[in-house]
């Protein structure tokens, strides 16, 4: 969950030139075994003991709460707004029950906002909730974060190792010691609520949420969902259980988030019944048993049908069968995505039992159409009062009625606790027990601390690598040094414990060297990413520089460690013959320290496989219990020191070809895998046109020829439109916040107006706005970088299920423009309004 809070309207272009596509080919993955359509039958999942006993003083309150507030207060109580785009007035006026902050949304929108900004916004938003309404009872507001790895969101917050790392770790305990870290540094900034734990069972790492799954197995994530419930929440019964040093926790994504179909985010999970009960639901039992309060509903489908909109799961598995007494959370704009639905207009949803809509920028509308239903009846009164009673227990369970402001709270303001030396040493036990080795020819490890260590690769000293997804932006990119003032790279870590024992270490990221070096460490892997941007077509890991780097040391004679950063288990064939030792590192945080710890024997290796390593980079969904289970390294594989090492040399032919990245439009000079540029007069373009209206040449900027210049000449409307071979599917990028991002370069400014398009399959299908003014203020002869919202397309009509033209720009007058690349990408840069 998670992505920027969106605003403004797009302006509807009359008529938009087609562009013909082709019909697209699907290649399958998986037999999925399906009983039909997604509709549960309660009685056969297991029963659930030990449930909370009802508090009849607290129920009686509620009853009085209810018969008091007003319908607009209800309906505000079970909708949340984004903290981009809902202000303090907001909530005071419409009742919000909940803010959140998404992946890209920060106080004054800024990625890197100080903390103190934090507990500031927490305050306003809590004084609005508070202010007098008539004769209507005060209600708290609550604020959700998604809080995955630490308080990921703040800067100078402690960041552990994302899940699939701490899946390695096997020790539940620390994850307890995880949840109360946590839950302490959020309360320093105000905040009462986490997205957290991810309690998905992966099986597709080519989803781009396997890192956030403890593991392919339910075992683990069962074993972890109440002890770190417990540190984030309390123990019920306790005093201080929700309140104090603790939060309110939330189980996710209910259900079955890490088995679509094809490893697709928000896909269709395809699973018999019996199969969704006994792969998928094993966490949430332990983590009701435990008290989570909040229970967030996936983006995905169990056969076909949403679960947004599964009542037999949402009323008749959680609440009925379960005896859930929490609430039901939605994740963002998900109840958009049920039939019939769209973000603004729900009840569905609400129908099927979801209690709180996470609508980050669509609340306003939703809260007006859900009133409406309210007021006519198709909204019953009673289940309406049964979502707002709901939540009104927990507030009242958290004491958020009396607690006062955030800052007057318990630990509110202490911000030397975020990242203090207790918490970071947490986080370093966690990246010491994090760390799986695979391969450990001749014992090289442990290394001896007092050698002529060299320390090379790209995520060496880069904590943006280091630290992954969901690290201060949603996808974890645009982050940089000064970010992490408490954080410890890699790369200083060695440096440490090195120069400590009268060693001597270099950085060198190319890995060049005037010295033999004694030992050589290359740290590198994957690249940040989240949610569907992380989906892949294959497991193959494909890194030319850091493949070469190892085989030239290997081939000057040069020892060599090879500490891989990743978010899934991926083939690496060629790494590991090239590499004398392999450890796979996963995402480990800020403590780049806990590495060298382990490196250099201050440790030994404890971590285990909690993904399958695949054998080829076709094998994306390998789990242990499969019929034909044939991985490279199996389940629960990690060496430990002292055990033989040595590998055997690994075929390294992929079996897949190497994936073009969907979200290039065009870069290095030409349009990206499956597109092709087209120029010409609307309606008449194609790849040679003549230059009478439009021409393309050559241009250069990073490199010779890697970029285009076009020239539009004057004569008469001319588009240049950047093309694809079939129709894509941009409704998740767009519902996720998304933008097409140009570096361009005015060469001769517009002298007529300039339209921005995006065109899609269908008569008139597409839309646009004009941005002639935008390119006129450019400084000619410059580069420069323009963002636009995907979601300004989709207001201006375009049909996002079915685009053939992600970018085009049309005008009739002279100009000249030279592209050096366009991408589909999450900004973190200034982006345009839609107006």
């Amino acid at each position: 969950m998670g992505v920027r809070g969106r605003k403004g309207l797009a302006l509807r272009m009359a008529s938009v030139a087609m562009v013909a596509a082709l019909v697209p080919a699907a290649r399958a993955q998986q037999a999925g075994v399906s009983d039909g359509a997604g509709a549960a039958h309660p009685d056969l999942w297991p029963q659930r003991e030990g449930r909370i006993a009802l508090d009849i003083a607290m129920e009686k309150r509620i009853d009085a709460l209810l018969a008091t507030m007003s319908l607009e207060q209800k309906v505000g109580q079970i909708i949340q707004g984004d903290i981009a785009s809902t202000t303090p007035d907001d909530v005071r006026r419409y009742h919000l029950g909940s803010v959140l902050n998404g992946g890209n949304s920060d106080p004054g929108g800024r990625y890197n906002a100080p903390a103190k900004d934090w507990l500031a916004l927490a305050d306003a938003f809590y004084e609005a909730s508070m202010a007098p309404s008539g004769n209507l009872p005060r209600i708290p507001i609550m604020w959700g974060s998604d809080a995955v790895h630490g308080h990921n969101n703040v800067v100078g917050a402690t960041l552990f190792p994302h899940n699939i790392g701490l899946g390695a770790a096997r020790d539940p305990e620390l994850l307890r010691s995880i949840g109360a870290v946590t839950a302490k540094e959020m309360r320093v900034t105000g905040l009462d609520w986490t997205f957290a734990p991810t309690l998905a069972i992966v099986r597709d790492d080519r989803w781009g949420r396997t890192y956030e799954g403890f593991g392919e197995a339910p075992e683990i994530a069962a074993s972890y969902a109440a002890p770190l419930i417990e540190g984030l929440q309390g123990k019920i019964g306790d005093k201080d259980w929700l309140r104090g040093p603790h939060i309110i926790a939330t189980a996710k994504h209910f259900l079955g988030d890490g088995g679509t179909y094809g490893g697709k985010d928000q896909g269709d999970t395809r699973i018999s019944e019996a199969g969704l009960i006994n792969t998928f639901s094993a966490p949430y039992i332990p983590a009701l048993n435990a008290g989570v309060q909040s229970v967030m509903v996936s983006f995905s489908s169990w056969n076909g049908t949403k679960m947004h909109g599964n009542q037999s799961l949402l009323t008749g598995v959680m609440k009925q069968r379960w005896g859930f007494d929490g609430f039901l959370v939605g994740d963002w704009n998900g109840h958009a995505q049920v039939s019939g639905c769209t973000a603004t207009d729900c009840v569905q949803a609400a129908k099927a039992g979801l209690d709180m809509y996470m609508a980050p920028d669509s609340w306003k509308a939703l809260w007006q159409s859900t009133l409406a239903h309210a007021r006519d009846g198709s909204l019953p009164m009673a289940r309406l009062d049964d979502a707002v009673r709901r939540i009104l227990r927990v507030k009242l369970r958290a004491g958020l009625f009396e607690a006062g402001k955030p800052s007057s709270r318990p630990f509110g303001g202490q911000f030397d606790l975020l990242g203090s030396a207790e918490h970071r040493a947490v986080a370093r036990q966690a990246v010491r027990e994090s760390l799986v080795l695979l391969k450990n020819a001749g014992q090289l490890l442990p290394l001896k601390p007092m050698s002529n260590v060299l320390v090379a690769g790209n995520g060496a000293d880069n904590l943006t690598k280091q630290t992954g997804g969901w690290t201060l932006s949603w996808q974890g990119t645009g982050t940089k040094p000064a970010d992490f003032p408490h954080a410890q790279s890699i790369w200083s870590g060695i440096a440490e414990q090195v120069k400590a024992a009268g060693g001597s270490a270099t950085l060198s990221a190319d890995g060049s060297f005037t010295k033999k070096p004694d030992v050589a460490i290359v740290v590198f892997g994957e690249d940040p990413y989240a949610e569907f941007q992380g989906d892949r077509p294959d497991v193959g890991f494909d890194d030319a520089r850091s493949l070469a780097l190892l085989r030239r040391l290997k081939g000057a004679g040069v020892p060599t460690v090879a500490v891989f950063l990743s978010g899934r288990a991926m083939w690496v064939n060629p790494f590991l013959n090239a590499a004398d030792a392999f450890v796979a590192a996963w995402l480990p945080g800020s403590e780049g320290g806990g590495i060298a710890d382990v490196l250099f024997g201050k440790a030994d290796f404890r971590g285990t496989l909690p993904y399958s390593w695949p054998r080829s980079s076709d094998q994306t969904a390998v789990n242990v219990g499969d019929k034909d289970y044939n991985p490279l390294f199996p389940y629960g594989f990690g060496l430990k020191y002292g055990q033989p090492g040595d590998l055997a040399p690994l075929p390294e032919a992929r079996a897949t070809v190497a994936a073009a990245d969907p979200g290039v439009l065009y870069t290095a000079g030409r349009p990206g895998a499956g597109r092709q540029l087209l120029l010409g007069a609307p309606g008449a373009l194609s790849t040679n046109p003549g230059p009478e209206l439009i021409d393309a040449r050559p241009a250069d900027h990073h490199a010779q020829e890697d970029s285009v210049r076009l020239h539009w000449t004057g004569a008469g409307p001319a588009m240049a439109a950047i093309a694809g071979d079939t129709p894509v599917n941009l409704t998740r990028e767009s519902n996720g916040g998304l933008a097409v991002e140009l570096e361009f370069r005015i060469d001769a400014a517009p002298t007529a107006d300039v339209s921005l398009l995006m065109q899609c399959s269908g008569e008139k299908c597409g839309g646009g706005f004009p941005v002639g003014s935008v390119f006129k203020a450019v400084q000619a002869g410059q580069w420069s970088r323009l963002a636009i919202p995907l979601h300004c397309f989709e207001k201006a009509g375009v049909d996002m299920s079915k685009v053939t033209v992600p970018i085009a720009l049309s005008t009739s007058g002279a100009m000249t423009v030279t592209l050096s690349s366009a991408r589909i990408v999450s900004p973190v840069g200034p982006v345009l309004t839609c107006n």
